[in-house]
C-alpha cells in the first residue's frame, strides 16, 4: 500500500492538533514531522498513544527533506513567507491559513500579507465537492475557510443552477474554537460563556473568499458563541419567479448525489451537535410559498471546516478515496 511522507506545522494550535490526530492514524500516511507553532511545546499530551512523537521547532528545511506532502496550520505572514520556498523544493502544500484563497491579486492583498504571485497564481481552491478535479495535479492546496465551506456548499448549486435572485444573507454562527487558540478578551471563558456577539460586519475578509466561490455578492454577519466547537449558518435568499421547492431540491441533490460528506437533510433542519467531530457539512432547506429560501448549513470548523476538509483534498490529490482516514 502506498503511504505519503508528510508533515505538520502549526501542530499545536487546534486545527493543527486535528490534523496530527487524523494523519497519525490515516493508513496512507507516515507522520514523519510535526512542529509547533512557535509555542516552545515539545509534546501533544492530549495525542497520547495516538501519536506520541516529539514536536520540533518549524524549519522549511526539514520540511522539504523529510515530507512528500505539507500541512500548514500557521498565521497567514509566515505561509506568505515559506510556502514559495517549500513549493519550489517540490513539496505539496495544503495550507489551511488564508493566504492563497483568493486567486485576484487586488483582493489577496486586501485581506492577506504580500506573498508571490506568481506562486498564488498556481493555488487551487480546495473544496472537493466542487473543485475535486483540479486537485490531483496540484502541488499548492488552498484549504477553503470554516464559514465559507458551509455557506459555498449550501448555496453554489442553487447559483449555478440559476435558481435564485436578489439579496443572499449568510447568518453564520461559529463555536470560540474557530477565533483561534490565542486568547483574547472576546475569547476569554468568562467574557464568551453566556454570551453571543455579532464581529466583522461588512469587514470580514471571508465575505470575498464566498463571493469569489458563487460569483455573487452576499452579506455575511459572523457571530460567536458559547460552544467549542461547530458552526450554523442560516441563509436568506429569493427563488426566481415559477421556481419550485421541487427544483432546490433537485439541484442539490445532483450536487451531492456522489459526495462523500455532504449529507442532505431536505425540511428536516441540521444542528451542530449532529456534525461534531465529524467531517461532514449537514444541509436543510425550506421554501415558502411566496419564493422566499432558508438554508441551514452545519459543520465542525475544525473537522470540515480545517483539518478534515484539508485531509479530503490530500486524499484526492494523491488518488486515494476521499473518506480515508476520515470515517
Amino acid at each position: 500500500m502506498q503511504r505519503v511522507r508528510v508533515g505538520v506545522a502549526g501542530a499545536t494550535g487546534y486545527a493543527g492538533q486535528e490534523l496530527v490526530a487524523i494523519l497519525a492514524q490515516h493508513p496512507r500516511v507516515t507522520l514523519t514531522t510535526a512542529m509547533s507553532s512557535g509555542t516552545g511545546q515539545t509534546s501533544l499530551p492530549r495525542l497520547a498513544r495516538i501519536w506520541d512523537g516529539e514536536l520540533v521547532p518549524l524549519s522549511v528545511d526539514r520540511l522539504g527533506e523529510e515530507t512528500e506532502a505539507v500541512f500548514l496550520a500557521l498565521p497567514d505572514p509566515i505561509t506568505a513567507e515559506i510556502v514559495p520556498a517549500l513549493v519550489e523544493r517540490g513539496v505539496r502544500v495544503f495550507d489551511l491559513s488564508g493566504t492563497f484563497r483568493l486567486r485576484d491579486a487586488g483582493q489577496r492583498a486586501k485581506w492577506y500579507p504580500p506573498t508571490s504571485d506568481t506562486v498564488a497564481a498556481t493555488a487551487v481552491y480546495g473544496l472537493p465537492e466542487h473543485h475535486g478535479d483540479a486537485l490531483r495535479d496540484a502541488t499548492l492546496i488552498a484549504c477553503p475557510g470554516c464559514y465559507p465551506t458551509a455557506a459555498v456548499l449550501a448555496l453554489r448549486p442553487l447559483v449555478a443552477a440559476g435558481l435564485l435572485t436578489g439579496d443572499l444573507v449568510v447568518d453564520a454562527k461559529s463555536g470560540i474554537s474557530g477565533a483561534g487558540k490565542t486568547p483574547s478578551e472576546r475569547t476569554h471563558f468568562s467574557e464568551c460563556h453566556g454570551n453571543v456577539t455579532a464581529y466583522g460586519i461588512f469587514t470580514h475578509r471571508h465575505t470575498a473568499e464566498i463571493e469569489q466561490e458563487l460569483q455573487t455578492p452576499v452579506t455575511f454577519v459572523p457571530h460567536l458563541v458559547p460552544l467549542v466547537r461547530g458552526i450554523l449558518e442560516t441563509i436568506y435568499g429569493r427563488l426566481r419567479p415559477n421556481t419550485s421547492a421541487e427544483q432546490v431540491s433537485v439541484a442539490l441533490h445532483d450536487a451531492y448525489r456522489k459526495a462523500a460528506f455532504v449529507r442532505l437533510r431536505g425540511t428536516t433542519m441540521p444542528e451542530i451537535k449532529d456534525v461534531a467531530h465529524t467531517n461532514f457539512c449537514d444541509i436543510g432547506w425550506s421554501v415558502h410559498d411566496d419564493g422566499r429560501l432558508v438554508l441551514v448549513a452545519c459543520l465542525d470548523n475544525l473537522v470540515k471546516g480545517a483539518a478534515g476538509q484539508a485531509v479530503q483534498a490530500f486524499n484526492l490529490a494523491f488518488g486515494f478515496d476521499e473518506r480515508e482516514g476520515l470515517l
